[in-house]
């Protein structure tokens, strides 16, 4: 997991460069978003914000949210069900493994990610420029219960 402050600051200096205003609800975004761990989506933001500023609605965590992934500073995990969430600390492609049950979100390490990404590459002769790479099972928690 990145830094959560660093995240914070990335984001604050690409926002900064992009001439957005750094509101407090915007900023209120970011830090949830810096600091998760299971990629919330946009209902789950929503609801840690909403004590800290009751006039803030649903759709402007959204706008809020789609302003930074067109910034490049979360990343989106979209799924067929529409309950997209949200990854503010790995901005970039990479693996998850998520709980069918759950739908809880971890990021392992995959050292030959790397590698494997050179190896579809050299083996169809694509440039490959974006991945995803997801694996669904149940975690441990669910299968416990």
């Amino acid at each position: 997991m990145a830094d959560p402050n660093q995240r914070i600051d990335s984001i604050i200096k690409k926002l900064k460069e992009s001439s957005h205003k750094l509101t407090p609800q915007r900023l209120a975004v970011v830090k949830i978003l810096a600091h998760s761990q299971g990629h919330p989506n946009v209902e789950q933001i929503y609801e840690q914000i909403k004590s800290d500023f009751p006039t803030m609605s649903l759709a402007t965590v959204y706008r809020n949210v789609m302003l930074l992934k067109s910034l490049g500073e979360i990343l989106e995990l979209g799924f067929p069900d529409g309950s997209n969430r949200y990854d503010g600390n790995k901005p970039y492609p990479h693996p998850h493994v998520i709980c069918i049950k759950c739908k809880k979100v971890i990021d392992p390490d995959l050292d030959s990610l790397k590698d494997m990404t050179s190896e579809i590459a050299a083996e169809t002769g694509f440039k490959i420029v974006t991945h995803r790479l997801d694996f669904f099972g149940f975690c441990q928690d669910c299968m416990n219960q």
